[in-house]
């Protein structure tokens, strides 16, 4: 009777449990989604210990260690060597000449005023900004620097900290040519938010190429011996400084990197934040690089650190990477659905393709016409140059710096090789074609060599078929109302005026 007793009451009890646990299921946390945090650096080629660079060895200590504790990309290139038409693709993850922002600084005159209606270049309807995608995903957005965009559009779409209260430069991006990373700027980022518990996305600008030895670390300076210049350059104490100057501001972005790293880590947001370093284009300081679209002006630095599964610790990858992957890939880790209009693929996904070629594209950069496409393979780089009987020192925003006066002098005293003075100011050939191999300088144009025929032609197809295929707006005469801004816009700047300018303004002068 007691044996029965207790077994009822046995049963009576697992049910009773059972049935607690079925009515009152115990409610999982749900799992908090990654920040993720742009640092951009302006202007930017990748001279970094991480990157093999036997001058800066050891001289990058935290970059170096971003990229043994994340995910390295060897072959990163930017879409154009120009940063208003690399950020405009890299904002929308849409091609330049797409979308017709590939025109350096058009669609609009100065940060504080509005871009008259017929300025304006706006979007293909249904495309949206990056910012704009995170945000409504639930993200909240900031801009710590510029964003510098060739369309019409209004940053409180962009950027959460954007109401007219407490918008500012700083937090919610602007169009000069400043940045703001300074850490009281960095403490009103992310910690602007008023619910600490939603996902970031933002930017973080680094001076890079343009901080010239501002921010290199006490006793890590460079002088102008310590540096061999490349072939391309007369070896004259101008060239000798540019060159050197980047080399030091590449130090000088490792410690801004370590300045930003260390706030995140301050406020307890690094251990759930993805981290992607990169930069924008090519060293500015020095002639052929930025504006150009050799290696020196399309190869960049890209670092992706974080705690995310896919993101191994010290991998380098070395296949042929766009930053347009970058936007497709910054959607997918905030768990956004990818728009199909994207140019780019997320770099981690299953099914990744990796690429035979990457394109890249100069235009119009401030008054200065031309016209560059180029291919990059595994082994080779295409150029095709548009306007080939403008040489490549055609009147330029350079023209007053030291290295242009220098290079124009060392030409008329009859000072450079032969290399250089045909490179700088002879007709440049329609076609380019280098081995990135065996002349890491592309000084030896293989385009007429028989030999290379079939390769010359592999790269040139690719190039007039992605032309066709995407409806390259490069194809067509830029409109006469940005043309005419630009003009007004520079008209009576000295360098303007004194120098040979393109035949395309002439309609405008009185």
């Amino acid at each position: 009777m007691k044996n029965t007793l207790y077994i009822s009451i046995l049963l009576f009890s697992i049910i009773s449990i059972s049935f607690s646990y079925n009515t009152s299921p115990k409610k999982e946390k749900k799992k908090k989604r990654y920040n993720i945090l742009w640092i951009l650096a302006e202007d930017l080629s990748p001279f970094m210990g991480c990157y093999g660079d036997t001058i800066n060895k050891d001289a990058t200590p935290v970059i170096d260690k971003l990229a043994s504790e994340g995910v390295m990309f060897n072959r990163a290139y930017t879409t154009a060597p120009v940063c208003s038409a690399s950020r405009s693709a890299l904002i929308t993850g849409v091609m330049q000449t797409t979308t017709g922002t590939h025109n350096h600084r058009s669609s609009r005159t100065t940060d504080e005023e509005i871009v008259p209606e017929e300025l304006r270049i706006n979007l293909p309807e249904g495309m949206k900004t990056l910012p704009e995608l995170m945000r409504k995903a639930g993200y909240f957005t900031f801009n710590s620097g510029k964003d510098d965009y060739n369309f019409h559009y209004n940053r409180e779409d962009l950027y959460t900290v954007g109401s007219a209260k407490n918008y500012r430069p700083g937090i919610n991006g602007w169009q000069g040519n400043k940045a703001e990373h300074s850490k009281s700027v960095i403490k009103d980022t992310w910690n602007a938010r008023t619910d600490k518990n939603q996902p970031w996305f933002g930017q973080i600008q680094i001076d890079g190429g343009k901080a010239h030895a501002n921010f290199v670390r006490k006793g890590q300076k460079l002088g102008v011996n310590d540096v061999e210049i490349p072939p391309y350059f007369p070896n004259i104490p101008s060239q000798r400084a540019a060159w050197t100057d980047h080399y030091n501001a590449v130090r000088g972005a490792d410690a801004n990197v370590e300045t930003i790293l260390k706030q995140l880590k301050d406020d307890g947001e690094l251990e759930n934040t993805i981290v992607f370093f990169f930069s924008d284009h090519g060293s500015p300081t020095s002639l052929r690089h930025k504006q150009f679209c050799y290696e020196g002006g399309m190869l960049v630095p890209l670092i992706i650190k974080g705690n995310h599964p896919v993101l191994k610790a010290g991998t380098v990858r070395k296949d042929l990477v766009s930053l347009l992957d970058i936007t497709a890939t910054t959607l997918a880790m905030g768990e956004v659905k990818l728009p199909e209009y994207l140019d780019g693929q997320n770099l981690f996904f299953t099914n990744y393709k990796p690429k035979k070629y990457v394109v890249g594209a100069r235009d119009r950069c401030d008054y200065t016409i031309d016209k560059i496409r180029t291919i990059v393979s595994q082994d080779f780089r295409y150029i095709k140059n548009y306007y080939p009987n403008r040489p490549m020192l055609q009147a330029g925003y350079r023209d007053n710096r030291a290295i242009v006066k220098d290079l124009k002098k060392a030409y008329n005293q009859g000072k450079l090789t032969a290399y250089q003075e045909q490179h700088w100011f002879g007709t440049r050939p329609v076609e380019e074609l280098y081995n990135l191999k065996l002349d890491p300088h592309q000084i030896n144009n293989l385009a007429k060599e028989a030999t290379y025929t079939k390769t010359l032609q592999e790269h040139r197809t690719v190039l007039e078929n992605w032309i066709k295929r995407t409806d390259d707006k490069g194809q067509y005469p830029e409109e006469a109302n940005q043309l005419k801004a630009t003009y007004d816009l520079w008209k009576d700047k000295p360098r303007f005026k004194n120098a040979k300018i393109n035949p395309e303004y002439d309609q405008f002068k009185k």
